[in-house]
This record gives structure tokens, C-alpha cells and sequence, in this order.
């Protein structure tokens, strides 16, 4: 057996799967009260794979935190393999440390064991040595690791633990460079710290000379490794290094080193502390406590504790239940996709670069350009202006070329991005360090960096200013900036004209301003329009200041009375430079405010939607073009409903509801509805009432207008499954009941929420226990929306013979015009499903259904030649991939129409009873005079429960009569 055929043996038995961590603390998240708590997870991607199972990294709609399961098959482990896994759960529930990847919990899925972690968005140091190509690190950050990973071996030291498996491979990074010590399936409990260890294990690079000779060993075999990896990381190659086992543990015992370490780059201290970790001698090795006293890393002690401290605390932490029950974890597939629009595009456009891992999470659109923070918090960048058209530096790639396609910003790699922010030709973003960059024009003094920056700054730079002065939230106007810290500290720069900048004054400022928050107001967030900026206060209050033109800031004040006034009774404030009470909104409690260019649109606690300004292009929804002073409350399509997300563009509103429907209105010219302009959406055309788009059921987890451009997230729920924790590692599903989900799919609306899941709601998606399990139905595979490897293995199997049933579970039999139903102009995209309307056609043809059964209502409606609407209209469905796979899975079809058949069958009994229920001489006089006409041939109906009816009317006429 080869050298590396030993390693990879070794990975194997460790189940290497990679590890994680979003840092994370333990956290309360609720006390039962004789309910079960719900946990939602969302699978992202696969992050390793192992012997016995795979790592895959999953998004916690509790907190929007990232987290690791492990999932280890148990079927396929011999028992001492079993006991390993169950041993890394116990060593892993005792050990709490700042550089010890946590434990959150574990589940069991049947026969599957998932352990839930920390995620490390760095890799791990085998990575990061080998992205140096050749480039030492500098003692500082030697120094840096050094302490940090000392921190973490002694910690699990001085609880009695051996890990044997210290690796570079098994240490891991955050962005932020913060390490964590992680994988302790070989780890051994020792009773004291002379206790000795017999077996064999570890990897044969970092075995140390007594496991290599057969000896017993203690804690100072892990010292051992731990100075194979610190010289790892001094000299970039491995410390021994041979063609084959025999060989490599020749030069361990005779301490034969693959190469020295360089001198003239480190300093003799810590050179020195290098060769004692690796004495043959384990009795002359140091502790790792006495590591952390040498005098090189005891002066920056307290320094190094506290960097590690900050790091952690500024990572997102995932709420961990301490109720004495476990929590159940709801793991709920999505299919996630950006389109945009706008700027002579009149067909959304679908992004095929977020995916997976890069999913999106949050975007921004700017004059010119859009941003794009995924889910693991990378910031993607682009413009959108024709082809050659040169940038300023908005898009942060260190030139002025116009990229067409998302590209990352390089230059922000290792932060972690939690917020994005456009203005005009500028960008702004927050870190999860609550740090602040910023690129782009700095005409203004956007860029907020006091120097001689040049004109444009194509680079993200580091605003100083807010090093001390941890940032919570930022907005950018056309040329201003305001920024809210986490202290409630308001700060503005800028372009100071109409006094946007709220500093009761019109000057520019070319650096943070503080501005002064009245007395008892307490500023929860920031929106700034393209001249006038919105506060609002923790009470749902809202303060505003700028330009009040068309009365966009609501700022207008009524007056009864006054006759030859030419506001029409009221008057007019043009602009303000001081934080002013919008009086308009005081009787709404406002969750969401969003400044268009000559409008607003705002969301109360309750779901209203509220708008006020311009109306010239019937931006503001209230089906006229007349000027409207006050605030206008939409009813209309949004009667009922709770509206949870809104944009505004320069002239057009686009909004987001809870359950599931998005709708736009105002200037429909040059694409801004994203409506195509041969279906009479041109120039003229101007919706003054909101108009459904994407026809079928989305979720919009994130939506942003400015100009004439729209950028969107949209998102499919696809399927929801059940896992029941359970600590005493007996199997669940066919255990308990087959404990499988029917109501739980989280809607994901806003971070720490929970949402039952409505039958209602999610395109009509349903589930059905099975004894294998549960079946869900998805519109397609797991594997073709997602990729072979975005969810585990136990999910994607369970997904493939999913089917997808456009009707919508109800405890009633639901009419025709009961069913969700959108004309063919709201559909998007249009062109594009013309293949799959084809395909879906020749499948319909297989079935030789009844001229009655196709004449049916409630079946026309739902068939829709062999798709449902919902699936008809959704932009997801009209991919070319899909059109494939829909042909090549004809024979699948057939389920459906036997489906609906059976809908069908059923709905013509249910209308059979109700017949039988009804009088039927009155069921054929109403079905007579309703339509003014008396036929004397009206027969009074079969003894069969069959309602009567005429010869001209039928069954129709009675129908409507009913």
C-alpha cells in the first residue's frame, strides 16, 4: 500500500468531511411549552466527501447562520467504526472554545447520523499553505496561528482529551482568519495526563516517533503533530515527507526533516520552540500551556485573546435550544434563482452564476449597475449599461471595464459581506466585522475617506472612520451616504443639496457628519432616496429630510379651509434639512419604507402597503393618474393580503406578498415592468393598478429597484422533510411513527421567524407519507435544479421519483373559479416555453381522454397540456435543460394525467351529491330564468340525483344557477 493510499485510509476512518463555522455560541431559543420546537434548515451545497457519508453545508432561516452537517451512514460502519462516530459526538458536546468548532446538535434520519457544526467559510490550512505558492508567512501571522491553535490543544488537554489526528487538514478558517481545531473521531479520553494511549491511529504524516515504533503515548503525541503543522506553515511543504509508510517513519524516528526553516525570515524564539515540539524525546516536549507562556506570545497575550474574542463576536450565532426535549429539524429544498430586468431588457434575465454555494442572498440595484452578497457572503458585481461603456469604479475589479456577467470582488476576499449598498456610480458594503468599504466616483465625496483619493477609486477601500464605530446599516442616495451604527449613531456624506444629508444645512461633505437624532427618538434603520433620506424609529415612526417634491416625502400638511390655495387645501413643504416627523404616516406602526425617485412605498406592521408622491405614470397603484397629496393605503389585488416585500423604481413599484405573488405597476416603457413590449407592455403603456408578473407562485426573499432596472430573488420551495433529534441514537422515521411533515415549510420571510406552511401558498406543493419515508413533489429532481451535489444523499433520493401535483390541498372540493388563473400576457418568459408547451402536448396525446372530460372546467383549468399553470408560467421551468429532461421523461406524464383523471372523477361524484341535494324542479325554474327564457321542454330530471335542465341550457345552465 502506498504512502498516499495509508492517508487516504486514514481520512477515511476519520470520515474527513470538512468542517465548519459562522462562528456560534450556545444560545437560548425558547422554552417549549409542551410544543416541539422547530429548527428550519436549507441545504446550500455538499462541502467533502468521505468513506462512510458526506459533509453538506445547510442555512438556518432561524438566524440566516450558516452551519455543517456531517452526515455519516451507519449502515455501511463496522461497530468499532460506530463507536468512533458516537465518540466524536460526547467529545464534541463537553468541549466549548473559540477555536474548537462547536456542536450545535445531531439527528438521526433511520440509519443516518447528521451532526450539526460550526462552518469555517475559510477552507482549512492545508488550503492556505498551498495559496501561498512559495510565499512565506510572515512571523506575525505564524505568531497568529501558532496561539490560536496552542489556544485549542490546550483546552482539550486540560478536559482529558487526546485528539491523535492533529492535521492541517483538520484545522480550519474563517474568512477572518480566526482558526478552528476540528474532527475528533479518533479522539480518546484519558484520565489523567500520565494516562497512556495503545492504539494506532492518526495520519501517518504527523504520527509521532513513539506511534511509529509501537510505544504507548500521551498528550505529548499531539504535540508532536502540532509542531509537524507549525513547521508546516513555516516552510510551506511537509515536515516528513517519503515515498512510502516504511520509509516515512524512518526519518520521524531519526528526525530526518524535509527542509529547515528559514532564519533569515523567523526569529530564533520561535524556531527554537519548533525543535522542542518535535524532540524524539515525548518527556522533553512542551505543554501546550507552556507554548502559550513563551515570552513571544505572552507580551501579545492579551491582544491575541481579545482579536480571537472580537472575531467571534461578530460572527452570526445560531440560536441552540437548552430545553431538556430536542428540537425537531425541518430540512426544506429550495430552487433559488436572480433575474433582472429593465434598461431596454424587457424579458427578465436569468443568472445562471448564482448557484449552490453562490446562491443569492441579498442585491442592490444602482444606476448603472447591480450587487449580489450570496449566501456564503461573496460580493458579485456588474454593470448595467451597453457594452463598452466605461465604469468609474462602482464595480470594485480595479479598472473601468463594463463586465456584463456577475464578478467577484477579489480584492474583498477573506471579508465576509453582510449588507450591500449602490448609489448612483458608487458602492458601499458592511462586513459581518461591521467594518465598511467602499468604491466607486467620488465627485461628491461619497467614498467618505479624508486624502487624495483620485476622482475614482476602482478598488474597495477601508473607511477608518467607523473602525471605532461598529456600522449596523448603510444606504447611498444618488450621491449621499448615511450610515446607522450599532450604537444608534446617525452619520451622513455627500451631496448636501435639498438637505438630504440632515444636517440643517445644503453644504457637501466629504466625510462622516454626525447628525443630530431628536431627543427619545431611537433610529432603527436608514433609506435614502436619490435626494431625500427616511428614518425610522423603533416605534414604527418615521422622520424624513431632503427634497419634498410631489410630496415624496410626505411631508405635506392639510389645512382645512383654505379655498384659493393652489395645493388644494394643503400645504406645501419643498424641501427640509432637518430630521422631520412624517405626520402623514403617524397612524400606521411603518416595518418597511422604500424611496423611489419621485415616490414611496411603505409597509405597516400588518402587511398594508402604503404610497405617496408622484402618480404621474400611476406609480402609485390607485388606478388613476390624478395627483393624490396624502397617503394612499392599496386595497385592491392586495385586499387581504400581507405584503411583504417593495421597491421603487423612478416611475414604477414593484411589490412581493406573502403568499407568494408579485406584482408591478406604473411606466411600463423600456422594460421596466418586465413585460415584453409585443405583448402591448410598450412605451405608453401604464398600469395604474398592480398587475401580477411571473405568473406562478414565488418567494421573494430580496428585491431592489433604482432607474429603470429591477433585480430580484425568487424561490421555489420544493420540498420539506422532518428529522426528529434524537440523543439516544435510536433511528427515527420508521421509529417514530414515520414523523414526517405536512405542514412545516418555513417561508423564509425574515430571519428568527417561523411560518407554518399554508395549503395555500408555495405553488400548491404537497406532501404524501409513504412507509419508505415521505414523497414530495417537485416540479423536477433534485439533481437537475440543484446539481448531483447540493443536497444529501438521503434528500436527493427521496426527490428523484418525486412528482409535482398542480392542485392545491383542500378540505373542499374547489370550482373552476376557485382556481389560480393568470391571462397569457402576465407569463414570463414568453418565448422561451413554446419547446415545453410542445413537449407537454405530445404527452396529452397519449391519453384518450373523454370530449366530456375535456370540455370539464375545473380540468381545463388544471391540465394545461400536460403542466400545470403554475409550472407553465415559471421562469425556472422554461430553462432548456428542462425542455430535455421533459422530453426524455414522457412515460412520467402519464402519472399525472391519471391523476387528474382521478381529480376529475372525483369532482363530477362531488357534483353528482350536491345535484342529489337540491330541489330539482327549483334548480331547472332558476336555471330557466336566469337566462329570461321559459322552455317548455325543461325536463324535471332523473331518479339518479341528476338535476334536470333544457335542451338549450344543459347541465351548464344549471350549473350556474347553483
Amino acid at each position: 500500500m502506498s504512502l498516499e493510499d495509508y492517508e487516504r485510509h486514514y481520512d477515511s476512518l476519520n470520515s474527513d468531511l470538512g468542517g465548519g463555522s459562522v462562528v456560534s455560541e450556545r444560545s437560548a431559543s425558547g422554552t417549549f411549552n409542551g410544543e416541539e420546537e422547530k429548527l428550519h434548515y436549507i441545504p446550500i451545497r455538499v462541502l467533502g466527501r468521505g468513506a462512510f457519508g458526506e459533509a453538506t453545508l445547510y442555512r438556518r432561516t432561524e438566524d440566516n447562520s450558516l452551519v455543517v452537517w456531517k452526515e455519516v451512514d451507519l449502515n455501511s460502519l463496522s461497530e468499532k467504526a460506530r463507536r468512533d462516530v458516537m465518540n466524536e459526538i460526547s467529545i464534541l458536546s463537553i468541549l466549548e472554545h473559540n477555536n474548537i468548532i462547536a456542536y450545535f446538535n445531531h439527528f438521526m434520519d433511520k440509519n443516518t447520523l447528521l451532526i450539526e457544526l460550526e462552518y469555517c467559510n475559510g477552507g482549512n490550512l492545508y488550503d492556505k499553505i498551498n495559496q501561498q505558492k512559495g510565499k512565506l508567512f510572515s512571523e506575525k501571522v505564524v505568531i497568529w496561528y501558532l496561539y490560536q491553535i496552542a489556544s485549542a490543544v490546550a483546552h482539550i488537554h486540560k478536559a482529558g482529551i487526546l485528539h491523535r489526528d492533529i492535521k492541517t487538514l483538520n484545522i480550519f478558517l474563517t474568512k477572518t482568519d480566526l482558526i478552528k481545531l476540528g474532527d475528533y473521531g479518533l479522539a480518546k479520553k484519558l484520565d489523567s495526563e500520565f494516562s497512556m494511549a495503545e492504539t494506532c491511529v492518526g495520519t501517518p504524516y504527523y504520527m509521532s516517533p513513539e506511534l511509529c515504533q509501537g510505544a504507548k503515548y500521551n498528550f505529548k503525541s499531539d504535540i508532536w503533530a502540532m509542531g509537524c503543522v507549525l513547521c508546516e506553515v513555516l516552510t510551506l511543504t511537509r515536515t516528513f515527507d517519503a515515498t512510502n509508510p516504511l520509509n516515512l517513519c524512518v526519518k520521524i524516528v531519526q528526525g530526518n526533516w524535509t527542509m529547515e526553516v528559514n532564519s533569515d525570515v523567523y526569529s530564533p524564539e520561535l524556531i527554537k520552540m519548533v525543535y522542542e515540539c518535535l524532540d524524539q524525546d515525548p518527556a522533553k516536549r512542551p505543554t501546550a500551556e507552556q507554548i502559550l507562556d513563551q515570552p513571544f506570545i505572552s507580551c501579545r497575550k492579551q491582544e491575541l485573546q481579545d482579536q480571537v474574542a472580537l472575531l467571534n463576536s461578530a460572527m452570526k450565532k445560531p440560536k441552540l435550544s437548552t430545553a431538556s426535549e430536542t428540537p425537531v429539524a425541518v430540512v426544506t429544498t429550495r430552487s433559488r434563482e436572480v433575474y433582472f430586468w429593465g434598461g431596454g431588457k424587457f424579458t427578465p434575465q436569468k443568472l445562471d452564476t448564482f448557484k449552490g454555494g453562490s446562491s443569492a442572498q441579498h442585491v442592490c440595484a444602482g444606476e448603472s449597475h447591480f450587487a449580489v452578497v450570496t449566501v456564503e457572503k461573496e460580493l458579485y458585481t456588474w454593470a448595467s449599461v451597453q457594452a463598452g461603456a466605461k465604469m468609474v469604479g462602482q464595480l470594485g475589479h480595479g479598472d473601468q471595464a463594463s463586465y456584463r456577467q456577475p464578478k467577484k470582488v477579489e480584492k474583498l476576499q477573506g471579508k465576509a459581506i453582510r449588507q450591500v449598498a449602490c448609489g448612483a456610480d458608487f458602492t458601499a458594503c458592511v462586513t459581518d466585522e461591521d467594518q465598511m468599504y467602499m468604491f466607486g466616483s467620488d465627485y461628491y465625496g461619497c467614498i467618505g475617506v479624508e486624502g487624495d483619493l483620485a476622482m475614482e477609486v476602482l478598488e474597495p477601500v477601508l473607511l477608518e472612520f467607523f473602525e471605532e464605530r461598529p456600522v449596523c446599516q448603510v444606504s447611498c442616495g444618488d450621491n449621499h451616504v448615511v450610515v446607522l451604527t450599532q450604537a444608534g449613531e446617525i452619520f451622513s456624506w455627500g451631496c448636501g443639496e435639498y438637505g438630504r444629508l440632515g444636517l440643517e444645512c445644503e453644504d457637501d461633505f466629504s466625510s462622516p457628519m454626525q447628525v443630530e437624532i431628536p431627543k427619545g427618538a431611537t433610529i432603527s434603520s436608514v433609506a435614502c432616496g436619490s435626494d431625500g433620506t427616511f428614518f425610522s424609529t423603533d416605534t414604527g415612526k418615521v422622520l424624513a429630510c431632503g427634497n419634498n417634491e410631489f410630496n415624496k416625502l410626505g411631508l405635506n400638511q392639510g389645512i382645512s379651509g383654505l379655498k384659493n390655495h393652489p395645493g388644494e387645501g394643503y400645504q406645501g413643504i419643498p424641501y427640509i434639512t432637518t430630521l422631520t416627523l412624517v405626520k402623514q404616516l403617524s397612524r400606521f406602526k411603518i416595518r418597511v419604507i422604500a424611496p423611489g425617485k419621485t415616490h414611496t412605498a411603505a409597509i405597516d406592521e400588518r402587511g398594508r402597503l402604503i404610497t405617496f408622491g408622484c402618480n404621474k405614470y400611476g406609480q402609485l397603484g390607485v388606478k388613476d393618474f390624478k395627483k393624490h397629496q396624502g397617503v394612499q393605503v392599496l386595497v385592491g389585488p392586495f385586499g387581504g393580503k400581507i405584503v411583504t416585500k417593495v421597491s421603487c423604481g423612478d416611475d414604477f413599484t414593484l411589490a412581493a406578498t406573502e403568499d407568494n405573488h408579485i406584482f408591478a405597476w406604473g411606466n411600463a416603457g423600456n422594460g421596466r415592468l418586465g413585460m415584453p413590449a409585443d405583448k402591448g407592455f410598450g412605451l405608453e403603456v401604464c398600469p395604474a393598478m398592480p398587475r401580477p408578473i411571473f405568473g406562478s407562485l414565488h418567494h421573494v426573499p430580496d428585491l431592489s429597484c433604482r432607474g429603470w432596472h429591477t433585480i430580484i430573488i425568487m424561490e421555489k420551495v420544493l420540498n420539506s422533510k422532518t428529522i426528529r433529534s434524537n440523543s439516544s441514537g435510536v433511528s427515527v422515521g420508521s421509529g417514530l411513527g414515520q414523523e414526517v411533515s405536512t405542514s412545516t415549510m418555513d417561508l423564509d420571510i425574515e430571519p428568527g421567524s417561523e411560518t407554518e406552511c399554508r395549503d395555500r401558498g408555495l405553488g400548491g406543493t404537497l406532501e404524501v407519507n409513504t412507509e419508505d419515508g415521505f414523497m414530495g413533489n417537485a416540479m423536477t429532481s433534485m439533481a437537475n435544479q440543484t446539481g448531483d451535489s447540493s443536497c444529501p444523499l438521503w434528500l436527493r433520493r427521496e426527490l428523484e421519483d418525486a412528482e409535482f401535483i398542480p392542485i392545491p390541498p383542500t378540505s373542499e372540493p374547489m370550482t373552476p373559479d376557485q382556481l389560480p388563473s393568470y391571462p397569457d400576457s402576465f407569463t414570463l418568459p414568453y418565448e422561451e416555453l413554446q419547446e415545453l408547451k410542445l413537449a407537454a402536448a405530445a404527452v396529452s396525446t397519449k391519453k384518450d381522454l373523454s370530449t366530456k372530460r375535456m370540455s370539464c372546467d375545473n380540468f381545463n383549468g388544471l391540465q394545461g397540456a400536460g403542466i400545470c399553470k403554475e409550472q407553465e408560467s415559471d421562469p425556472c421551468c422554461s430553462a432548456s435543460s428542462e425542455v430535455a429532461q421533459l422530453r426524455e421523461t414522457v412515460a412520467r406524464q402519464e402519472v399525472r394525467i391519471q391523476t387528474l383523471e382521478k381529480q376529475v372523477s372525483e369532482q363530477q361524484k362531488e357534483n353528482e351529491r350536491l345535484w342529489a341535494a337540491i330541489n330539482r324542479s327549483a334548480l331547472q325554474k332558476a336555471a330557466c330564468e336566469s337566462n329570461g327564457k321559459h322552455h317548455s321542454d325543461c325536463s324535471p330530471g332523473d331518479g339518479g340525483g341528476r338535476g334536470g335542465g333544457c335542451s338549450s341550457h344543459g347541465s351548464r345552465s344549471a350549473g350556474a344557477s347553483v
